[in-house]
């Protein structure tokens, strides 16, 4: 792991996509079967406004110390790493989570999660996101399906949640405009 992403300056647009892992056949008859393999991971694209060069330097900088794909790094995203909810207090877990398992019981808190949250079991990369809203102690549903067993009260983040990533490819470019402007976007994928 390098370090942290920089956060300035800020993305102008984020693309942000889940991605689970099927295996599908289909008939001439049109009959399709499908099914899942296992894994899923979160991957974004982020844009940035158009930027001088002082200010596009540290985020290349950063970039090529990555060496393309071959190291990770955390980022957190805006908007989507903090709860839409109203959550006080701490969430934890309230029962065992068993690999595979895609909800658990939560208590220590007030307030809401909301559908489409993220969220992070203390001890855990993998990022994991409310299917439903939980509002108070009862079963919180998420997906995916948990990568690693968590134990009972363990904390689930809900805010700041970073990313661990990297790179999606190795190759970075950015185009240099009229007035010496700098153009950038560039992709990540989960790393697990």
């Amino acid at each position: 792991m390098s370090g942290s992403y920089p956060t300035t300056p800020v993305f102008s647009s984020l693309n942000f996509q889940g991605q689970f892992f099927n295996l599908s056949s289909e008939t001439i008859s049109g009959r399709m079967q499908v099914r899942n393999i296992g894994g899923q991971r979160f991957g974004f694209s982020a844009a940035y406004p158009s930027m001088t060069r002082a200010e596009f330097a540290p985020v290349m900088g950063f970039l090529m110390a990555q060496r393309g794909m071959a190291d990770t790094f955390t980022i957190v995203l805006p908007e989507v790493s903090n709860s839409s909810g109203s959550v006080v207090g701490t969430m934890v877990t309230n029962a065992i989570g068993a690999i595979g398992d895609t909800s658990i019981a939560v208590d220590g808190f007030t307030g809401a999660l909301k559908a489409g949250d993220v969220i992070k079991f203390t001890g855990h990369d993998k990022i994991y996101m409310a299917t439903a809203d939980r509002s108070g102690t009862g079963s919180l549903s998420f997906q995916p399906a948990l990568v690693s067993g968590v134990s009972n009260n363990t904390t689930i983040s809900h805010n700041n949640i970073a990313f661990t990533v990297r790179l999606a490819n190795d190759v970075q470019e950015y185009e240099i405009s009229t007035g010496l402007h700098y153009k950038y976007e560039v992709d990540f994928i989960e790393a697990i």
